[in-house]
């Protein structure tokens, strides 16, 4: 596929001049005239800017690239630059600045070189992904890696994917996963959390809003929907979208176009659209707080996404490497888990699935003295929780007797306050009156 190249010019030969030099050599190119008509082009893989335009400079409208996380090269080019100019430009970002007249030799090294450093970098990217610097997904069990297999085959084509499952599960990383292996994983991948943006803003969160529309826009921005062009859109917890928003999204699904907030215009991109809910779509459906046509839009393949509890087998592995993982990036002493903490780690039932897990290994990475993770530093609720729909082993039942006693000096030494025995306990109130109940402990008052 050609590099798209965009070309900002308010002086027609020269715009014609670039364009023909660049479509010769194979680029695909997009002309612009002017800041206004730039804001609404489509998104590119290099950008031409002139420095002084009829409406507009090009040093800002580098800067509003920059300012919406596009990293795509951009040369300057002027008729009447100055030093200044050049060093501003350098600052804001710009890969070179080239002055008019400009030759076809100037301008195709230019670009190959723009490109090249481009090419380099997500290459670069790419690597520090296979290699581990960035999240990965760990696991062997029949559960995960069912997921995986059907996230991959719908990965290669641009089908739209809902991750179902609950909170903590991993619903992020299969997305990134599905983006990786799809058509699109030379675009962005874009993430939009719709249950941490208020209703009233939302509408600008995806799809932008032009200067002085509404108070407070200050200056035109861009949405998550042009950010994501060319790539994918992961919009997580779709369930909690406003009936406003759910019907906008719904025309955009269903023609591939929308109008920023305060816009006359319509923009059109190619994004992959993936989502994820922990709710159930098809019961908010059923109750008319979810819109059925944008339901079957969003779950042309449904995944669900297995918890924590069923694929116990997978937490050793996962825990040691959030361990690895953790100690790496704090410089810390590689340390390792005892095989008894692993026990007491898969008796849990980690209602807080993975992103649970992943707290807790830290926070025994953080107390633990040596360099291996005892027992004794596991925390209290993790150790003491009871193990579901399993008949108590001898172990089960000493670790119980064991706890209760603790608990039961505790209370005794803080003359039953269970405010300061939970304190002295080194847990929660809540968490202790909680284990009380487990374990049947009540305060035996005597009669006189």
């Amino acid at each position: 596929m050609a590099n798209r190249i965009l070309i900002v010019d308010d002086e027609e030969n020269i715009g014609r001049s670039l364009r023909m030099i660049l479509e010769r050599e194979g680029y695909a190119v997009v002309l612009c005239h002017s800041a206004a008509a730039f804001h609404i082009a489509p998104k590119a893989d290099l950008y031409l800017l002139d420095v002084r335009l009829p409406d507009g400079n090009g040093i800002d409208l580098l800067r509003s690239l920059r300012q919406e996380g596009s990293s795509a090269p951009v040369i300057m080019i002027s008729g009447h630059g100055t030093i200044a100019d050049a060093v501003e430009a350098t600052r804001a970002g710009a890969f070179d600045f080239l002055e008019k007249p400009l030759s076809r030799e100037r301008v195709l090294l230019g670009v190959a070189n723009a490109l090249e450093q481009r090419s380099l970098r997500e290459e670069n990217l790419r690597l520090k992904e296979q290699l581990g610097a960035g999240p990965r997904m760990v696991g062997s069990s029949p559960a995960f890696l069912q997921v995986i297999e059907q996230a991959t085959l719908a990965a290669r084509s641009d089908a739209r994917v809902l991750l179902i499952g609950e909170s903590g599960t991993g619903k992020e990383l299969i997305a990134a996963h599905i983006h990786r292996e799809s058509p699109f994983a030379n675009g962005a991948f874009v993430k939009v959390n719709c249950a941490a943006i208020p209703n009233d803003l939302i509408e600008s969160e995806l799809f932008g809003h032009e200067k002085g529309s509404f108070t407070g826009a200050t200056a035109l921005r861009r949405g998550k929907f042009e950010l994501a062009d060319g790539g994918t859109l992961f919009l997580d917890e779709v369930g909690d979208l406003h009936a406003n928003s759910q019907a906008k999204l719904l025309r955009v699904l269903q023609e591939g176009e929308f109008h920023r907030v305060g816009g006359e215009r319509p923009i059109q991109v190619q994004v992959r659209v993936l989502s994820a809910t922990n709710r159930d779509l098809t019961e908010m459906v059923a109750q008319g707080k979810f819109r059925e046509d944008l339901y079957y839009r969003l779950s042309v393949m449904p995944l669900r996404v297995p918890s924590l509890r069923e694929r116990p087998s997978d937490i050793p592995a996962i825990a040691a490497y959030f361990l690895e993982e953790f100690c790496g990036r704090n410089n810390f002493r590689p340390k390792r888990v005892s095989p008894e903490v692993f026990d007491l780690l898969s008796d849990y039932h980690w209602p807080g699935n993975v992103r649970e897990l992943r707290n807790i290994v830290e926070r025994m990475a953080i107390l633990s003295p040596g360099d291996t993770i005892e027992p004794s530093i596991v925390p209290l609720e993790i150790r003491a929780a009871p193990v579901a729909s399993a008949p108590k082993s001898a172990l089960h039942e000493a670790r119980d007797m064991a706890e209760r006693d603790q608990i039961l000096r505790a209370l005794e030494a803080a003359s039953w306050n269970v405010s300061q025995a939970a304190r002295a306990l080194g847990m929660e109130r809540t968490n202790l009156h909680k284990r009380m109940r487990a374990l049947t402990i009540e305060r035996v008052t005597h009669a006189r």
